[in-house]
């Protein structure tokens, strides 16, 4: 069987604007960006089939360093700029554009259902409950994506799930948070490097 070809497709999810920027459920965001700092990259509108412009930013990039220094696989980092609930639009139209097929699309998000600070990465299975990638399953027409999910813990007490994502990380918290978004974003070059089982070992380890 021949090599894959095309750029993987890497997607950060999230709400836009300022008054989301900081919210748990943005952390897909922080993580794109980044992606796009480390490669210096500027996100600017994406381009669409046939003159459309989905609603989402990218940039083309090659995703870190092999050895040797020889740059990284290509890449395509996209942030949307729909609410989470629309993922599905932009996400489907960007990786129709590039055709690129659903085990060479990455969503970075938040999950509940991990602790704050863990990263795990898994290709396809159930949503979880969270509307984005619900949105980004229906749009492709399979759930059989990759995901890199970054943990954000469960509500405490009796807290709504639903303001728990929309509010921003305690102060505890942001202390640690440049430290996750650094590791989700490890995690995110070693799965396009080097392939899931082993960025599934690497980070779904205990660590110090």
């Amino acid at each position: 069987m021949s090599a894959p070809v095309g750029p993987w497709l890497v997607v950060g999810l999230g709400n836009p604007g300022p008054r989301y920027g900081q919210n748990r459920h943005n952390v897909g965001h922080m993580v794109l960006d980044e992606l796009a700092r480390r490669t210096g990259a500027r996100l600017t509108q994406a381009s669409g089939p046939g003159g459309q412009r989905p609603r989402a930013v990218t940039a083309a990039v090659r995703l870190g360093v092999l050895p040797g220094g020889v740059p990284g696989p290509a890449a395509v980092l996209a942030r949307t700029t729909t609410y989470m609930n629309e993922s599905g639009g932009p996400v489907g139209q960007v990786a129709r554009y590039l055709q690129v097929l659903p085990d060479r699309l990455v969503a970075v998000h938040d999950e509940l259902d991990i602790g704050f600070g863990d990263v795990r990465l898994k290709l396809g299975g159930g949503e979880g409950g969270h509307n984005g990638l619900r949105d980004i399953s229906r749009a492709l027409g399979t759930r059989d994506y990759l995901r890199v999910r970054v943990g954000i813990g469960r509500p405490p007490g009796r807290q709504d799930p639903a303001d728990y994502v929309l509010g921003d990380f305690a102060a505890a918290e942001r202390r640690e948070l440049g430290w996750v978004v650094d590791r989700a974003a490890d995690a995110v070059e070693t799965l396009v490097h080097a392939g899931l089982e082993v960025a599934q070992r690497t980070f779904h380890a205990p660590y110090e």
